[in-house]
């Protein structure tokens, strides 16, 4: 209980009659629901001043007893009078831990999540305590609300629990200013639920370069009407929350609107990377998908406030989506059922059954299915409640003639084997990603394929990447921490895993053609894009970015140097040491596979996985000076753009070119010598890439 001290007399002269100080109420236990139901447990207070504050008077501690057989499954939260709900603790502990006499309060010097079982003590919770203080009248019924979100099977009682009010009450987290964005977030006292968007509002404060950006406003970036949800699978299970958003008009339509120098669009993400503390395993994904010529997402760092509580660091994302600024695919209406119309455009992914008529299944086993595993496929675009039978039919066939071709005995023929419906370059390229990331999650959840239609390429492609916080290094099951290994072999260390990687990969490295191509690919990127040292470089700059706001983060967030699910351990200590534990497996990933690729060195550098895709003759001159020029393949080009080894763009060239012609791209007089890589692309939307020196 807090003591008076000096504060008694301002506080007395403001007591209304019959009101008492530095009071604890005490509620009743109850048996916790076992399948999964909630429990609300009430407790009414009176006698507390008209205002809890964060100044003068207010909630100082919440307390618990809870005797359980399996602590980690539950998550408790305090619900105020008002609404307002804190949650106190979820996801830790394990079998029959148990809560004995644990405390929370804003200011314990130890998070919840840096304790020890039975958690006897005083902790932070997870959530800021001082939203509570929110000048509520703090009279009336309060709950304890408790569920049980590994059902069924545990059993288990909350013995006791109490709210103590003092005047040493909770008192809000600082945030001042940031160099980041700050996306302001108000739900108008909503909870935000896990499916199905709410209304809401949202403001975007970013005022440049090098400027600081205040909480309070201006919006300058976004300021209206939202549609809102939380966002993710496995992240969703954590208590910083992943959100799901889109810009609404007054009339609640989807509105197209640009935001931080990203194309309009109406669907976002705000992702919160809380099992990545080094805050980029993600956009690292995202910035070397873009560097070896894809279309990856565009992203933001930013720092969120939602309901007036400051809760971190997070990257504003595009969704994937079919449009002339994201995933330039060719529109598919509803009644484009016959034809060249119902061959495309298409977004599928590799994932989780989402229920009947999400998608289907692939008809082929994957490599481990000794439990009945089987390989889903989601349908994207259109979207499951949009697609007709018509266009269902055309994707399933086509997938099915792919994966009958490459299951096949002439597999490898270029004009009947697989070649005929992939585009090989794109699956080299994510194989690429995937293996230098060691994504556990790859190949089998949030793969992503498209298909646009045949008068446009009609190939299947592999991409965009996808849902990286689990790689690089960051989950201590399946291989997923080790720099050895092929993580498309998920199979050989996770059989019992009820999502397994398609056959193709394996399949893919028995086509000799496959492989020398791989290994050209991995030749030409493996000095730049994909080098030790850009990454290095890469990693630097977004912790440069970063260092002030992973502070705040951190702080609303006390997870440095403590395990979080599925962090192999020893856990860094500090932030610094999150980012150098990245770049240290990128240096050992690296290492291995580059002893280990398959293929030949007999390679040029064109890096082409399909010697019949390529766009154009080999640039010239190369090693070049001022200029490049190119000479297209039969194929009209309409974009060149050349890339150094971060993946920045230096030069662009618009004009087209047609074939018989010789384009130049001029070159900036200011441009450091070394190698740079050279994307050249048709408006059909293929791409080929050449690394070239500059002298």
């Amino acid at each position: 209980m807090a003591s008076w001290h000096a504060s008694i007399p301002f506080i007395v002269a403001m007591a209304m009659p019959g009101t008492t100080r530095g009071q604890t109420f005490t509620g009743n236990g109850a048996v916790i629901p076992g399948e999964g139901s909630v429990l609300e447990l009430n407790l009414d207070v009176a006698g507390l001043p008209p205002a809890l504050n964060t100044g003068s008077y207010g909630l100082e501690q919440i307390c618990i007893t809870v005797d359980h057989s399996w602590i980690e499954g539950l998550a408790l939260a305090c619900v105020a009078p008002d609404g307002t709900t804190v949650l106190l603790t979820s996801g830790i502990g394990g079998s029959s831990d148990h809560y004995t006499n644990t405390c929370f309060a804003a200011g314990a010097e130890l998070t919840i999540m840096q304790g020890s079982p039975p958690f006897t003590g005083t902790f932070r919770p997870m959530e800021d305590m001082a939203v509570i203080n929110n000048g509520q009248d703090g009279n009336g019924t309060w709950k304890l609300r408790i569920t049980d979100t590994s059902p069924p099977g545990n059993s288990g009682s909350v013995i006791a629990w109490s709210l103590s009010f003092g005047d040493e009450p909770a008192a809000p987290f600082s945030f001042q200013s940031s160099n980041l964005p700050i996306v302001v977030i108000d739900t108008d006292g909503q909870d935000i639920p896990s499916e199905g968007k709410i209304p809401a509002t949202m403001g975007i404060v970013y005022n440049g370069i090098g400027s600081s950006n205040l909480p309070s406003g201006p919006y300058n970036e976004y300021n209206g009407p939202i549609g809102i949800e939380m966002h993710g699978s496995s992240s969703n299970t954590a208590p910083k929350k992943s959100y799901s958003f889109e810009f609404r008009d007054s009339f609640g339509e989807d509105l197209n609107a640009p935001i931080l120098g990203m194309p309009a669009g109406s669907d976002w993400l705000l992702v919160a990377n809380y099992f990545d503390k080094s805050l980029m395993n993600n956009t690292l994904a995202y910035h070397l998908g873009q560097a070896m010529g894809h279309y990856a997402p565009r992203h933001r760092n930013v720092e969120v406030v939602v309901n007036g509580t400051y809760v971190g660091v997070y990257v504003l994302v595009e969704r994937i989506k079919r449009s002339a600024a994201r995933l330039d695919l060719a529109k598919l209406d509803p009644d484009e059922i016959s034809g060249d119309d119902v061959t495309g455009g298409y977004i599928i992914s590799i994932d989780r059954n989402g229920g009947p008529g999400s998608g289907f299944a692939s008809t082929f086993l994957p490599p481990a299915h000794e439990f009945g595993q089987e390989v889903f496929f989601r349908y994207r675009y259109p979207k499951a409640e949009a697609i007709v039978p018509e266009q269902e039919a055309y994707i399933q066939a086509y997938v099915d003639s792919f994966e009958t071709a490459l299951a096949g005995p002439g597999f490898t023929d270029p004009e009947d084997g697989y070649r005929a419906y992939a585009d090989v370059n794109t699956f080299i390229d994510l194989f690429l990603l995937n293996e230098l990331s060691r994504n556990v999650d790859s190949y089998r959840l949030s793969t992503y394929l498209h298909k646009d239609k045949n008068s446009r390429g009609g190939k299947l492609r592999a991409g965009p990447p996808w849902d990286y916080d689990l790689a690089w290094g960051n989950a201590y099951y399946c291989g997923g921490a080790s720099t050895s290994g092929w993580a498309y072999q998920f199979g050989d260390a996770c059989s019992f895993d009820d999502y397994q990687v398609p056959f193709w990969w394996g399949r893919f490295m028995e086509d000799s053609a496959f492989v020398e191509a791989l290994h050209c690919r991995w030749t030409e990127l493996r000095d730049n894009v994909l080098s030790p040292a850009s990454i290095s470089a890469y990693c630097d700059s977004v912790a440069a970015q970063l260092q002030e706001a992973q502070q705040r983060n951190f702080t609303a967030w006390p997870i440095l140097g403590t395990y979080v699910w599925p962090n192999p351990e020893p856990v860094p200590l500090t932030y610094a040491g999150e980012v150098q534990e990245l770049k240290d497996f990128v240096n050992a990933r690296w290492a291995w596979l580059d002893g280990n690729m398959p293929g030949s060195w007999g390679c040029s550098t064109t890096g082409l996985a399909d010697p019949g895709n390529i766009l154009v003759t080999q640039p010239f001159p190369n090693p070049f000076s001022n200029a490049l020029r190119l000479r297209p393949n039969g194929h009209a080009i309409i974009g060149a753009k050349l890339m150094d080894p971060l993946g920045r763009m230096v030069a662009q060239g618009n004009r087209p070119i047609l074939p018989g012609e010789t384009g130049t791209l001029p070159i900036p007089g200011h441009l450091a010598p070394g190698s740079y890589i050279l994307v050249v692309t048709t408006k059909e939307g293929a791409s080929s890439a050449f690394r070239v020196v500059h002298e």
